[in-house]
């Protein structure tokens, strides 16, 4: 298990190493720490799911570089894509249709998955050349701690690398929005901006 300090995009390079191995490595978002895994591994994918504790019934968020590459895995419409645009990069999981592409391991066999950009500098790097898995670093049900060490206590010995950007400032989760209605539904009231989310919620779809 390594413990590395953010210092820039150079010191990422290992991180990504062992996501393309298949390995699990946890991280920093503009919400909680995440737990990641190569989206495009289905073997890595289940170790996250047993890491996690986590039932298959039960989806698990899909981080991305940018709306172009999340354009890749998932179907947008005109309106959807403009509330895309207002929302991401920040602290939002978006519930979108997605493309054939996407494994069915992460959307528990539904047509649904849950996608997120977070405004943070380490999953930009990391999502690059593939996206990346956005589940809170931490057995499920169990709270998230706000620091890598607290987590690694947590996790034990199933982690391949640790991404330590010290302690982060935000106690709560993204908020979930579901965009594959009539309307957008907020799921989940997490991290994010009242007057945005009051006015999306207007919206015929």
């Amino acid at each position: 298990m390594d413990v590395i300090k953010y210092n820039n995009g150079d010191s990422l390079k290992i991180v990504i190493e062992a996501l393309k191995e298949g390995k699990l490595v946890v991280y920093p978002t503009d919400t909680l720490y995440g737990l990641a895994v190569n989206t495009e591994n289905s073997e890595a994918i289940k170790k996250l799911f047993s890491v996690k504790n986590r039932s298959l019934d039960k989806p698990i968020s899909v981080c991305f570089h940018d709306l172009k590459q999340l354009e890749d895995y998932v179907i947008l419409t005109d309106k959807v894509r403009d509330i895309v645009k207002k929302l991401l990069p920040g602290p939002y999981t978006l519930l979108l249709n997605k493309k054939d592409n996407m494994s069915s391991l992460l959307t528990a066999n539904t047509s649904v998955v849950g996608v997120r950009i977070p405004n943070h500098i380490v999953p930009y790097e990391l999502t690059k050349e593939f996206p990346i898995t956005s589940t809170s670093a931490n057995i499920s049900n169990v709270p998230t701690p706000d620091n890598v060490y607290e987590i690694k206590n947590q996790l034990k010995g199933d982690v391949s690398v640790y991404v330590d950007y010290g302690k982060l400032n935000s106690s709560k989760a993204s908020t979930i929005i579901d965009l594959t209605k009539d309307k957008p539904i907020i799921i989940r009231r997490g991290t994010g901006d009242e007057k945005i989310l009051e006015k999306i919620q207007k919206i015929n779809l």
